[in-house]
């Protein structure tokens, strides 16, 4: 036990064996996967995508023909012009950045890919956005859910200006908050304890 972790945890609860231990019992091993049912329960499988029922739904275009770019450029500073807060854009990020490249099937299953990768395909995160306006659409400023398999946003709130304006008001017009959640269920379903 290293003394780094020993000061880290003398506050905590926790122990470093603790730690260790659940690191330990939890691993793969050479003789062992890591410790879950040592099956996949199929009737318990989570939903690959969220959905919010009754939420009012924005669906995106594809932009199909993207800007050309080199990839060298990117370590250019200033080599991209910065880009107004629209639909196309809002598109463009979530597209590039969460959307699905594609689908696959073998037999009857059928099984989206996304362009973000995930281990064991099973996409735990799903990204909300605080935006002022969505194309001038709204009269105050919401919180959408965006969803992967249909390329769209799911409007969950809304909330006045003024609570708009303490978030943002210090930020460049244009600019919106982003935050990722996790369902930890997709992964526990399959990798069980170690997820």
């Amino acid at each position: 036990m290293t003394e780094a972790c020993e000061q880290s945890f003398e506050k905590g609860e926790a122990t470093c064996e603790a730690v260790f231990g659940y690191h330990e019992r939890t691993k793969h091993h050479f003789q062992r996967y890591a410790a879950s049912l040592g099956y996949m329960d199929w009737a318990n499988q989570p939903h690959p995508f969220r959905y919010y029922e009754g939420a009012v739904v924005t669906r995106f275009k594809f932009n199909s023909e993207p800007t050309p770019f080199s990839y060298d450029r990117l370590y250019e500073p200033h080599a991209v012009p910065s880009a107004s807060l629209n639909s196309e854009t809002l598109s463009d990020f979530f597209y590039y950045g969460l959307a699905l490249s594609a689908w696959k099937a073998s037999g009857v299953s059928r099984w989206a890919l996304r362009v973000n990768p995930s281990s064991g395909n099973l996409h735990p995160t799903e990204a909300y956005v605080c935006l002022e306006s969505l194309d001038g659409q709204q009269d105050n400023p919401g919180v959408y859910h965006y969803v992967a398999e249909t390329h769209s946003l799911e409007r969950r709130a809304s909330f006045p200006r003024d609570v708009w304006q303490s978030l943002l008001g210090h930020l460049p017009l244009g600019s919106f908050l982003l935050g990722l959640s996790s369902i930890t269920w997709r992964e526990a379903w399959k990798y069980g304890e170690r997820a």
